[in-house]
C-alpha cells in the first residue's frame, strides 16, 4: 500500500487526472452496461410477449374482418365491396406470414397450431378463389351453393385455430411473465449495492484528489492572498508531491524571497502605474458621461409642437367617440414615455423597437389622417436580434418631420429589415421632399464631422453609436429633391 501511495506522488498531474477521469468512466461505463443488461432483461422478454400477442390477435380479427367482406362481396359485387374484400385478404395474407414460426423459441403446440393455419388457409384461399370465379362476370353465383358454404366452414377453421392460438400465446407470455418475476423484485437491490459501490469509489477517488491536488492549491492560493497584502514573511510551503505542483510550490518559494527583495521598486512602479491608470479611467468616464448625455438627450427630445397637437386631439376624440380610440392613443403615447424614459440599456430586442415605431406611427396617423402611410416589413428575427436602443423611431420622426409634413398629400414611409450573411441591414424611406445634392453633401459631411446642429440631435447621435459599437457599422443616407430620402444602418447580427 505504502509503494502505490509512493506511485501516486510521482504521477504528474495529468497521469492522477487521467487516473480519476478513468476510474469515473469505468463506473459509469459499469453503471450503464448494468442498465442495459437489467433493461434487456425486463423489456426484450416483454417486448417479444406483447409482440406475439399482437401478432396473433391482428391474425384473429383479420380473418374475421375477411369473412365479413367476402359474405358482402359474394352478396353483393360492388366496386366498394370488392374493394373491400381485397384489401381484407391482403391484409390477412400479411398477418399469416408475420406470425411467429420459430419452433426453438414458440413451443411444439403453437408451432403446430400455426403450420395448421398455414397450410389451411393456403388450401382456403384457392377454394375462396374459386368460389369467386363462379360468377362468370353476372355478380351472382352460378353453380351449386354447395362450394359457397365450403368456403364457410374454411374459414370457421381458420377462425378456430386462431383462437387456439390466441389462447395458447397469452398461456405461454403468462408463464414467461410469472418466470421473470422473482428476477425482476431483486433488481432494485441490485441496483442500490451497485449505486452504493459507485457512490463510495466516488467519494474516495474525490478525496485522494483533494488530498494530492486541490489542497495544495487552496494552500498555494491563500499564501497568494498573503502576498498581496504584501506579507512576505510567511514560511514556506511544503508538500509531499513530486509532480507538476510541486515544483509551482518550490518556485512559488523562490519567488516570494525574490518579491521580498525588490519590494520597494514594485510599490514605486505600482504608484506610477496607478497614477496613469487613474488618468485613463477618467477620461474614459468623462467620454462615457458625454455619450450618457447625449442618449438622454436623445431621449428626452420630444416634438413639444407634436405633443401638444396629440394631446389635443386625444381631449376632442374623448367627446366624439366612446373613448376607445382616446384609450388606445393614450396606450401608445404611454408606451413612447415609458420607452423614453425608462430604458437604460444600450441595446434592445428589434421587436421592442418596431412595436414602438407602430405607436408612434399610430399617433402620427391620428394626427395627419390619410395623407401618412406606412409600411414595415422585417425577414429578421426580431425577437432574439438586438440594436442600438432608440434607432428606428428618430429617423422615422425626422422622415415626418422633414419629408412628409412638407408635401400637402403627405406621403409613405417604408421600413426594411433583414439580414444579409453576419450583417442585420435596416432601412427607413420616404416619400416626402427630399434634399437637393449640394444639401445632402452637406448633410453627410457633418455626420463624418460630429457637427449636430446641422443635423440634428437625433441623427447624429445615431450615425456616432452605430461607429462607435460596432466594428464595420454603417450608416448611410441617400436623398432626391422632390421623390424622398433614404436612410441604411448595417450592423453586426447579436
Amino acid at each position: 500500500m505504502k509503494k502505490l501511495h509512493e506511485r501516486w506522488l510521482s504521477f504528474t498531474l495529468k497521469q492522477k487526472i487521467q487516473t480519476f477521469a478513468a476510474m469515473v468512466i469505468l463506473i459509469i461505463a459499469l453503471s450503464i452496461v448494468f442498465n442495459v443488461v437489467v433493461l434487456d432483461f425486463a423489456l426484450n422478454g416483454f417486448n417479444r410477449i406483447l409482440e406475439d400477442n399482437s401478432r396473433c390477435y391482428d391474425y384473429q380479427t383479420a380473418m374475421e374482418d375477411e369473412a365479413r367482406a367476402f359474405t358482402n362481396y359474394v352478396r353483393d359485387m360492388s366496386g366498394d365491396n370488392q374493394k373491400l374484400y381485397l384489401a381484407a385478404c391482403e391484409k390477412t395474407r400479411r398477418v399469416v406470414g408475420a406470425l411467429p414460426f420459430d419452433y426453438e423459441r414458440i413451443g411444439m403446440e403453437r408451432y403446430s397450431v400455426t403450420w395448421s393455419i398455414r397450410n389451411g388457409y393456403e388450401n382456403y384461399r384457392k377454394r375462396r378463389e374459386e368460389v369467386v370465379n363462379l360468377t362468370n362476370g353476372t355478380g351472382r353465383l352460378t353453380e351449386d351453393v354447395g362450394e359457397l358454404y365450403e368456403v364457410y366452414r374454411m374459414q370457421g377453421y381458420l377462425s378456430d385455430y386462431g383462437r387456439r392460438l390466441v389462447r395458447s400465446t397469452l398461456q405461454d407470455g403468462s408463464a414467461a411473465y410469472y418466470a421473470k418475476v422473482p428476477a425482476l423484485s431483486k433488481l432494485p437491490f441490485g441496483i442500490l449495492i451497485l449505486a452504493l459501490i459507485s457512490v463510495l469509489v466516488t467519494f474516495y477517488l474525490s478525496r485522494v484528489m483533494h488530498r494530492d491536488l486541490v489542497a495544495p492549491v487552496v494552500r498555494l492560493a491563500r499564501e497568494f492572498g498573503k502576498n498581496a497584502k504584501n506579507d512576505f514573511n510567511g514560511e514556506d510551503l511544503a508538500v509531499d508531491n513530486r509532480d507538476e505542483m510541486g515544483e509551482l510550490v518550490s518556485a512559488f518559494n523562490k519567488m516570494k524571497h525574490w518579491a521580498r527583495r525588490y519590494i520597494i521598486a514594485l510599490k514605486e512602479k505600482n504608484e506610477m502605474t496607478a497614477l496613469f491608470h487613474k488618468g485613463e479611467m477618467e477620461r474614459l468616464e468623462i467620454e462615457k458621461r458625454l455619450d450618457a448625455t447625449k442618449l438622454e438627450l436623445l431621449k428626452n427630445q420630444i416634438n413639444p409642437h407634436f405633443l401638444f397637437n396629440t394631446l389635443n386631439m386625444i381631449g376632442c376624440m374623448a367627446k366624439l367617440e366612446d373613448a376607445d380610440t382616446t384609450g388606445r392613443m393614450i396606450e401608445s403615447l404611454g408606451n413612447l414615455f415609458r420607452y423614453n424614459l425608462k430604458t437604460p440599456q444600450s441595446e434592445v430586442l428589434l421587436g421592442k423597437e418596431l412595436r414602438i415605431v407602430g405607436d408612434y406611427m399610430y399617433l402620427q396617423q391620428m394626427r395627419f389622417g390619410s395623407r401618412i402611410h406606412y409600411d414595415i416589413q422585417c425577414l429578421a428575427d426580431a425577437e432574439r436580434i438586438m440594436i442600438p436602443t432608440f434607432t428606428l423611431q428618430p429617423l422615422v420622426e425626422n422622415a415626418i418631420i422633414h419629408g412628409l409634413s412638407k408635401k400637402e398629400e403627405g406621403g409613405k414611409i417604408r421600413i426594411r429589415i433583414w439580414q444579409q450573411g453576419g450583417k442585420l441591414l435596416l432601412t427607413v424611406a420616404d416619400t416626402g421632399a427630399g434634399m437637393s445634392e449640394e444639401r445632402l453633401r452637406e448633410v453627410r459631411e457633418a455626420l463624418k464631422s460630429s457637427r449636430e446642429g446641422v443635423v440634428g440631435i437625433g441623427i447624429g447621435n445615431i450615425y456616432q453609436r452605430i461607429h462607435q459599437m460596432y466594428t464595420g457599422g454603417e450608416f448611410c443616407i441617400y436623398s432626391k429633391e422632390g421623390r424622398g430620402t433614404a436612410i441604411c444602418l448595417s450592423i453586426p447580427v447579436r
